[in-house]
């Protein structure tokens, strides 16, 4: 891996409004791409959940100091749009056909052509962590690691598939209201980080709530319709031998999913980190729960973290805020423990 080596200067200013934006042509349609870092380095992929896009999913994980520094130092990110989910997108025709989504897997694999990538890193959430399943199913030579966070990876069951036709016949003749704002909204956070009538919701998702309102509405129901025409994926997570590491709130409504997944997955090469009192996206709710094991994973392929922070009982790098299996000889190579890891909602 190219740029080991290399001293990483981290301008967060840069990181929050910078990146190079390219849009690739694919065979079914053009699909936005934010670039950041240097181009030479291993390449991390993102792809983010349903009505999102790479700031309301991730921003909260790629605006951590010590994130930065581990996934900067060591990576050139890509952030993949779901086609028309990308800022200031123009409205889909709604006469074009909807992908499917073995379709968004193959745009991945010609956004990757593009860019002359070989073997990536993906890092995905909920339907963003189904999409990049799907594409290291289909193209295992070109998946070096997958780090999921709340995954789906079953077809959905007849109470989801209903539920999210429902949204999408209110998306069609509504937009996106208040109501399906709220719906959304408890999908990705837990009940404590939306609030209540006493509590006001959280900074994250008044943020993620604005953004919502400048989805495409289009755009959201094809993305939310290929999701919902999702097959099953778990004979092919079992052919899987790239390392994996899975995070899951225990408030997520896809808690018991991101289970399944876990026992589907080869043992050796893959570990479920469970953090409290967090819903779906770990990444803006609690991302320094994700910093130890993305670092002791990444171990494993020989990257490292540069000026690492010093550890103290409070800090949210601290070991003791982690279970020590992650912490053990195993967990640095391919012999990744499946462990249940809960972090204190404050460490």
């Amino acid at each position: 891996m190219a740029g080991l080596n290399d001293d990483v200067s981290v301008d967060i200013e840069e990181i929050s409004n910078g990146g190079k934006e390219h849009h690739v042509k694919t065979c079914h349609g053009l699909v936005s791409v934010v670039v950041y870092g240097d181009q030479e380095k291993p390449a991390l992929i993102t792809y983010p959940d349903v009505a999102l896009n790479y700031l309301s999913c991730f921003q909260g994980l790629f605006l951590c100091p010590e994130a930065v520094s581990l996934l900067l130092h060591n990576f050139c990110i890509y952030h993949i749009s779901p086609p028309g989910h990308e800022f200031g997108a123009a409205p889909v025709c709604s006469t074009d056909p909807s992908p499917s989504v073995e379709d968004l897997a193959d745009q991945i694999l010609e956004v990757l052509n593009f860019f002359r990538l070989e073997s990536v890193m993906c890092m995905g959430i909920t339907a963003g962590a189904y999409i990049l399943s799907l594409f290291a199913i289909k193209h295992k030579d070109r998946v070096l690691g997958l780090i999921l966070i709340s995954p789906l990876c079953k077809a959905p069951s007849w109470s989801e598939w209903f539920y999210y036709k429902v949204v999408s016949n209110l998306l069609y003749y509504y937009g996106m209201s208040g109501l399906l704002k709220d719906r959304f909204l408890q999908r990705y956070f837990s009940k404590e980080a939306r609030g209540s009538s006493e509590v006001p919701e959280r900074d994250v998702v008044h943020e993620c709530r604005r953004l919502l309102g400048e989805r495409h509405g289009v755009s959201l129901r094809r993305f939310l319709e290929a999701i919902n025409r999702r097959h099953d994926i778990t004979d092919g997570l079992r052919s899987l031998k790239c390392r994996t590491l899975i995070f899951v709130g225990d408030q997520s409504p896809f808690h018991s999913e991101t289970l399944h997944m876990v026992a589907a997955l080869d043992r050796k090469n893959s570990a479920l980190v469970e953090v409290q009192a967090c819903g779906s996206m770990v990444t803006e709710e609690q991302p320094h729960a994700m910093l130890i094991p993305m670092e002791f994973f990444f171990m494993g392929f020989g990257l490292y973290r540069p000026g690492r922070v010093s550890d103290s009982p409070t800090s949210p790098l601290s070991p003791s805020c982690i279970s020590p299996e992650l912490l053990s000889p195993e967990s640095l190579g391919l012999k990744l423990k499946p462990i249940k890891t809960r972090v204190p909602t404050k460490c």
